[in-house]
């Protein structure tokens, strides 16, 4: 690999996550041609790849990545570090460019999306892979094995508990418009839908008990599983003796009677990613399909209340 080492691009390049693309690039023997982002505070870039070109116009990118795709020198792979509404927008310009895409999560907010990019894939011959990281995590891959061996129709409980607190800032960013980043359960909940969907099989129910700016909730019913969900931004929902320590995350999945700990060895996840991708094994838009349908559901659904069986922690919030 390093001896013919892969171009890429990456789109995004000022976002918190591209540092580790930047990593990944770097660590599996490639390089970085051209970067974009309309933030000019990248100097990370210079810890990587200094002799990469930048842009902050899109359409400055596009002309240059024209321009190398005309002289055949234009990225193998673009990288797609960019706010989740623009992923879509952004899939698409990569496969025009006669380039494979790696995008973060979520890949897309609509299901219909999905089955566009299906076409332009068919068009231009090119792929495009979606950064599933869990799935690649040690312990949810044995979790995956254990629950395989069972009888197929073993159904466990399940509980999972994310509350990842955010500032003042979140609220008044991209990330705080459900139009720009899809809602608490798109934007930090898809890659555990994907986790658990992978494992426990596909959605058979699907009801949210809440749904704010700040929170949402629900159940899940899938072949394999029953999950009462619970997912947060707000600091002040995090269990008190967690919080007293000062810490401002919260992760925890229960299985039946068995706590998942998963919450170390996700340092080099996007560089094992960017492996498999490269070994032609990385995960694309049917891995992606079912996780946006369900967190698309959620987002369109209207809560139906805490009544029924809703997550524990929802008790503390009548």
């Amino acid at each position: 690999m390093k001896n013919n080492p892969k171009k890429f691009a990456v789109i995004g390049v000022a976002g918190y996550i591209a540092v580790r693309h930047l990593k990944a690039i770097k660590e599996t023997g490639n390089t970085m041609v051209a970067a974009l982002d309309k933030f000019d505070s990248v100097g990370i870039i210079d810890g990587y790849f200094p002799e990469a070109d930048f842009f902050t116009e899109y359409e400055r990118f596009d002309r240059h990545i024209d321009k190398l795709r005309r002289e055949d020198k234009n990225p193998d792979y673009i990288s797609i570090c960019s706010p989740n509404y623009l992923h879509d927008s952004h899939i698409r310009f990569t496969l025009r460019s006669n380039a494979d895409a790696i995008c973060e999560k979520p890949l897309v907010l609509n299901p219909w999306n999905v089955d566009a990019l299906a076409e332009l894939e068919n068009r231009y011959g090119k792929k495009v892979f979606n950064i599933l990281q869990l799935r690649l995590h040690p312990s949810i891959i044995a979790l995956k094995e254990k629950i395989d061996a069972l009888p197929n129709d073993t159904k466990h409980d399940i509980d999972l508990t994310y509350i990842t607190s955010r500032g003042n800032w979140y609220h008044f960013s991209w990330k705080g418009d459900v139009q720009k980043a899809g809602g608490i359960a798109t934007n930090i909940g898809i890659h555990f839908f994907d986790m658990l969907i992978w494992i426990f099989g596909d959605v058979e129910k699907n009801i949210v008990h809440l749904s704010d700016n700040h929170r949402a909730s629900g159940y899940l019913e899938l072949k394999k599983a029953r999950v009462r969900w619970f997912l947060s931004v707000d600091f002040n929902d995090i269990p008190a003796g967690i919080r007293e320590k000062g810490q401002r995350t919260f992760r925890s999945i229960k299985i039946d009677t068995d706590e998942i700990e998963f919450s170390e060895g996700f340092t080099d996840l996007h560089t094992l990613s960017y492996k498999e991708i490269l070994a032609g094994k990385g995960f694309g838009l049917a891995d992606s399909r079912k996780s946006i349908e369900t967190a698309y559901n959620i987002r369109n659904d209207i809560p139906a209340g805490l009544k029924g069986d809703y997550h524990p922690l929802c008790k503390e919030l009548k």
